[in-house]
């Protein structure tokens, strides 16, 4: 059954590094790849221009550099080198599906990735081409969220979309507390007073200075950013998203 047509023109999907393992313990899962990639050329066949910041959790974690005894520096940098990583094999899928894609990295590699530049990344972006965004902010200390979300702005991105392999925003872990509440959707300011975790506060604070939405939602199920893309109440909403209907509070039991 085909899909509604997207009703956003310019969007950053933060694509979360775990989610391109799979059910394996690290790398790559190749079914999980290819339907990945499919649905993003599904997307960009429909008009949607797309920015793409993925993160490095499937080759490399923060807790990784902690158990080999390394500096926090040294561990961030190191996983700035994932998402070049994940994003050359992106590129590489893509491309064979048929999209025109580039890679604009916050760190020069030169002969491997583009330094990125605002103005090119909309000037491609503008022509059709999918462009990923790698190597974080280019700055230790600094989430791929946060990159996701300065990314989202400098582009002019409509929307925040972030697949991950949770469904949503929760009150509490909902692993630990099956009656954790769901947010259906939230403000940035409510986000950041409760210190709630699924999104990093600092890439919540920068896109409610943008006035961007963002939505959280289970890139594990198939064919769900479509949906999302379409406008459909699927995940949860930070800021202002006209497809969600508000209530009193702005949340929702799960």
């Amino acid at each position: 059954m085909p899909h509604p047509p997207p009703t956003m023109r310019r969007v950053l999907l933060k694509l979360s590094g775990e989610i391109l393992r799979g059910s394996q313990e690290t790398g790559y899962d190749s079914s999980v790849m290819q339907r990945i990639t499919s649905e993003l050329r599904d997307a960009v066949a429909q008009g949607v221009q797309l920015g793409l910041v993925v993160g490095g959790g499937n080759l490399f974690r923060g807790v990784s550099s902690e158990a080999l005894g390394l500096d926090r520096v040294s561990g961030d940098q190191i996983g700035m080198l994932s998402t070049v990583m994940n994003g050359i094999a992106l590129r590489s899928l893509l491309s064979a599906d048929g999209l025109s894609t580039e890679i604009l990295s916050a760190i020069h590699i030169p002969g491997v990735v583009d330094l990125f530049e605002a103005r090119k990344a909309q000037a491609m972006l503008s022509a059709g081409q999918t462009v990923i965004f790698v190597a974080g902010t280019g700055n230790p200390y600094f989430t791929t969220d946060t990159a996701a979300a300065l990314r989202a702005i400098q582009i002019g991105a409509d929307v925040l979309v972030k697949g991950t392999k949770v469904d949503g925003i929760y009150a509490s872990d909902p692993i630990t507390d099956p009656k954790a509440e769901r947010f259906a959707r939230i403000s940035y300011e409510d986000y950041v007073s409760r210190q709630l975790g699924v999104m990093d506060i600092s890439a919540v604070t920068l896109l409610s200075k943008a006035r961007i939405p963002a939505v959280v939602f289970d890139m594990k199920q198939p064919g769900i950013f479509m949906r999302v893309l379409a406008g459909e109440q699927v995940g949860s909403v930070v800021g202002t998203w006209p497809h969600v209907e508000d209530n009193t509070d702005g949340q929702r039991r799960h």
